[in-house]
């Protein structure tokens, strides 16, 4: 693509911006602010990675994965910021996520251990696991309200912290898988996947295009579990007090 196409695409946010002037909602200063840190979000990363790719150096990837779980771990947790802890423990559910994941991919070579293959998959499987986990957050605070009564009448009957609170974790745990295995139940009926999209257009056979992308669904669904059921072990504590109470 070139640089005059690229600039082209801007007719899709100035479109967005005009509808949203037209019909008085008000978007226009987040549209600018999300287009122009996306775009220069894409740039740093794309000469960062292009840096890392020729230098090879096993050091930048392990900083490279890190940073990634720690914005992610940063912004699943604002959804549940009152929560004391709870970034820490997004982040050690991501990591483990991360560490199954990869362990598996490269023990089992399916993928080849360089930087190309590690990032972006590593990137697409953090990415899917924050949005999980923000889901199963906002859940859990439903929850919290919801079944408030149920959760002191159990602690109150003599119940441990994690069977007073385990119905509302496994609903919470279950609302954060369902969009995973909702898309990929219409995945290449409804909508051709990005990391599919962007191998056909850079060339790739299509055949060879669907195998990584069959990988990559196969991945998200196992990271989404994880994720999901990982969290909610790790920081069922965090919404009782000191003393066993609801915060």
């Amino acid at each position: 693509m070139s640089n005059l196409a690229l600039l082209c695409t801007l007719v899709f946010v100035m479109v967005t911006m005009f509808l949203s002037i037209r019909r008085k909602l008000g978007l226009e200063k987040e549209i600018a602010i999300g287009t122009i840190r996306s775009a220069l979000q894409l740039l740093f990363i794309g000469y960062i990675l292009h840096f890392v790719f020729n230098v090879g150096n096993p050091i930048f990837i392990i900083l490279i994965v890190a940073a990634m779980i720690t914005i992610a771990s940063w912004n699943a947790g604002q959804r549940s910021a009152r929560i004391p802890g709870i970034r820490l423990r997004i982040a050690l559910a991501l990591s483990c996520t991360e560490a199954i994941t990869m362990g598996l991919l490269l023990g089992l070579q399916i993928i080849e251990p360089t930087a190309q293959f590690i990032i972006p998959v590593s990137g697409i499987t953090i990415g899917s696991s924050m949005i999980v986990a923000g889901l199963f957050l906002n859940q859990m605070n439903r929850e919290m309200e919801a079944s408030r009564g149920e959760i002191e009448t159990l602690l109150s009957l003599g119940a441990t912290l994690k069977q007073a609170i385990q119905g509302a974790i496994k609903r919470s745990v279950r609302a954060s898988m369902i969009p995973t295995f909702d898309g990929m139940k219409t995945t290449g009926l409804v909508q051709l996947p990005g990391m599919m999209t962007g191998m056909i257009v850079a060339g790739a056979d299509p055949i060879e295009a669907v195998r990584y992308q069959i990988l990559i669904m196969f991945v998200l669904s196992s990271a989404a579990t994880m994720t999901a059921i990982l969290l909610g072990a790790l920081s069922y504590r965090l919404w009782f007090t000191k003393d066993e109470r609801l915060r």
